[in-house]
């Protein structure tokens, strides 16, 4: 069984963390963990219609942010990778510098120590160099940016498959099979 962590952090975009604990809810031999942040809590209340305990029935387990003496707080719980989706930026400053003040950004510190895979889908635009170099900093501590872009080839036609495609893309990198997306396979 696979465990892999969720934290939804107050970037705009909580959708996508909902979308990425539905598609692991469904993938065979992975177990979730989420983290919401109060801002998480937050900006969902606020740019949608998910209620957060929605959002945790989907997990396995759900933490307090609070609780740094949670399961994940640890490297010996052996979680297998972490996705922050969304990222804001004051999550993205944390990680970056160990600054490990939630049970959130204290998970992701022990994926990076732990040298297993954190995927960070960072929400911002547009991006100040100061927002860069954290972002650099992240990447050069461990740390994989996706942010959830916008791609046209695959001609989207709903907000659900311009969704969909962040999602996949963060799946790919946390190794979870998934055909949530058209793939390219060359010009047509």
């Amino acid at each position: 069984m696979r465990k892999i962590i969720v934290g939804i952090s107050g970037a705009s975009g909580s959708v996508y963390g909902f979308r990425l604990l539905e598609a692991l809810a469904a993938a065979d031999g992975v177990q979730t963990h989420l983290v919401i942040t109060e801002g998480g809590r937050r900006t969902m209340a606020v740019e949608s219609d998910l209620d957060p305990a929605k959002v945790e029935a989907v997990a396995d387990v759900v933490h307090d942010e609070r609780n740094l003496a949670a399961s994940i707080a640890s490297g010996s719980f052996g979680a297998d990778a972490m996705a922050v989706l969304p990222c804001s930026i004051k999550t993205l400053s944390a990680i970056a510098t160990s600054y490990s003040d939630n049970l959130l950004t204290r998970a992701a510190d022990v994926m990076l120590k732990e040298r297993r895979p954190l995927i960070l889908g960072v929400r911002e635009t547009p991006l100040h160099k100061g927002h860069l170099k954290l972002m650099l900093a992240a990447a050069d501590i461990g740390a994989v940016i996706v942010p959830p872009m916008v791609a046209l080839y695959n001609h989207p036609k709903t907000v659900e498959e311009v969704i969909d495609h962040g999602v996949g893309k963060v799946l790919d990198m946390l190794g979870v099979d998934n055909a949530l997306y058209r793939r390219w396979d060359g010009e047509r």
